[in-house]
């Protein structure tokens, strides 16, 4: 028995082994790539034509899908930075998804709407509209209310209120910058027949300074928890996304920020009303319909077009949040099962739904559990001390590697944080978010495999306290279930 579990221990050992391994030179390839990418961007930034595309007549109206539950905090700051976007012609339109709090009142209030009748077209099925108002300060601001079905439904519902030919999603607690949706438009401006989707950039807004809906200083949470989420996203999005992007292999355009053409979406039936991830689930049926349908086509993410969001400050609220997350994973990577190492869905379906299964569904599990079983076996005596040892400094020194790789990028190319102590705490940061950060994200993680497979529902409790906002306006809501 004690062989057999020792021989068990020793093949767990070396699975752990290779999988870092294979993690991590992919992580050293994509980090490559995206600083290559990131370069030959910032070159071809001094050749801008935001005013062209201003003044263009081929600049794509746009409809701004904005759907609610319970967001009375920050509503209007929300609302108010997308009205105040420089872009030639688009609308917002607000779908509050029956909220129970003050979230209309105070659309009301701030933007003197008054009912009037919608025209849905109802291409996509959503929950009954009990309530419609335009803005008579801003006609290009609508609101509808309709029977409480989720996100999804919502962003249905938006969709089917839309007047333009692309859709941009946006979520409730974000901020827009001034200039995001012409940079995020412009893909498509380049080659329209091709782009159907663009995801941008998102970014801490915690410890920032805000005035009438704008980030107009950018700093650090004084949260720690916060300011890791910050070095976290710069290495998911300034790394990942963009090397993804490059691959044309996209899996997620963020809830938070992304442009599709409302076409494509309508074609492949909307969002997902029975997930609590349809932002990517959504961006693999789009891939898997282009794909079947034969279409040439392109989905990408662009680093610079900004929207600004409100982290989690304590650990009940990112745990909830990153369980949610990988629920939403696992019930993509089920609902697409089909594209998984076929073919005929190209590097999308061999590369990326591979890596996304072994490892970002599955490798928290075996980080977490190696995290755990490694040291007792080599206390036991059944693991070499030195080789433990060894594989922990080679790991932690990779992880440090990329998190400051990422960190690097993100001064080198855009350089937001303009403090010098700034950047020094996001440096050390960098390194201290391999020292438990990381682990404690991968036990959320892996619970939230167990959420998926004991098939729990419903979003959590969140709290929301609306972004430049103190804490005694704090505020705790419950997400759309």
């Amino acid at each position: 028995m004690e062989a057999a579990f020792t021989d068990v221990l020793t093949v767990f050992g070396i699975v752990v082994i290779v999988y870092f391994a294979v993690l991590n030179s992919i992580y050293l390839v994509f980090t490559g790539i995206s600083g290559f990418s990131l370069a030959r961007q910032m070159r071809r930034r001094g050749y801008e034509r935001l005013e062209e595309a201003m003044a263009s007549p081929l600049s794509p109206p746009i409809s701004v899908l904005l759907p609610a539950y319970n967001e009375e905090a920050g509503i209007r700051d929300s609302v108010e930075s997308l009205l105040d976007l420089r872009y030639p012609l688009y609308e917002v339109i607000v779908v509050d998804d029956g909220s129970t709090d003050a979230t209309v009142e105070r659309l009301r209030d701030e933007f003197d709407l008054v009912p009037f009748r919608p025209a849905l077209r109802g291409a996509v099925p959503h929950g009954a509209v009990t309530e419609a108002f335009v803005s008579r300060r801003d006609p290009r601001l609508t609101v509808l209310r309709k029977v409480n079905g989720g996100k999804a439904d919502a962003l249905n519902c938006g969709l089917g209120a839309a007047s333009y030919p692309y859709i941009c999603s946006v979520d409730a607690d974000t901020l827009i910058e001034e200039e995001a949706l012409l940079r995020l438009a412009a893909p498509i401006l380049d080659d329209p027949e091709r782009v159907v989707a663009t995801g941008g950039i998102v970014r801490i807004a915690n410890g920032c300074r805000v005035e009438g809906g704008r980030v107009v200083e950018v700093g650090l949470p004084k949260s720690r928890l916060a300011t890791l989420q910050v070095v976290e996203y710069f290495r998911a999005f300034l790394v990942g996304r963009i090397a993804w992007s490059r691959l044309g292999s996209l899996l997620i355009i963020s809830g938070a920020f992304g442009l599709f053409k409302r076409s494509v979406v309508e074609d492949v039936g909307g969002w997902w009303t029975s997930t609590v991830g349809e932002d990517a689930e959504l961006v693999a049926r789009i891939h898997r319909g282009m794909r079947e349908s034969g279409r040439p086509y392109s989905v990408q993410f662009v680093p610079d077009p900004v929207c600004w969001t409100e982290a989690p400050e304590t650990f009940a609220v990112l745990g909830r949040q990153r369980r949610r997350w990988q629920r939403g994973l696992a019930e993509t990577l089920l609902r697409h099962r089909k594209m998984l190492g076929n073919r005929r869905y190209g590097s999308f379906g061999v590369f990326a739904l591979p890596y996304f299964l072994l490892f970002e569904l599955l490798g928290p599990v075996l980080e977490f559990t190696g995290f755990v079983l490694l040291p007792i076996a080599a206390v036991l005596g059944l693991l070499s001390l030195n080789l433990l040892a060894a594989f922990t400094l080679v790991a932690l020194v990779l992880g440090i590697l990329l998190s400051v790789s990422a960190l690097a990028l993100e001064e080198l190319s855009f350089r937001r944080h303009l403090r010098h102590r700034d950047a020094l705490r996001l440096l050390a940061y960098a390194v201290v978010d391999n020292l438990g950060y990381r682990q404690l994200n991968d036990a959320y993680r892996a619970i939230g495999i167990v959420d998926f497979l004991r098939k729990r529902d419903g979003w959590g409790e969140m709290e929301r306290r609306g972004i430049g906002r103190g804490p005694e306006e704090t505020k705790a809501l419950p997400d759309a279930p």
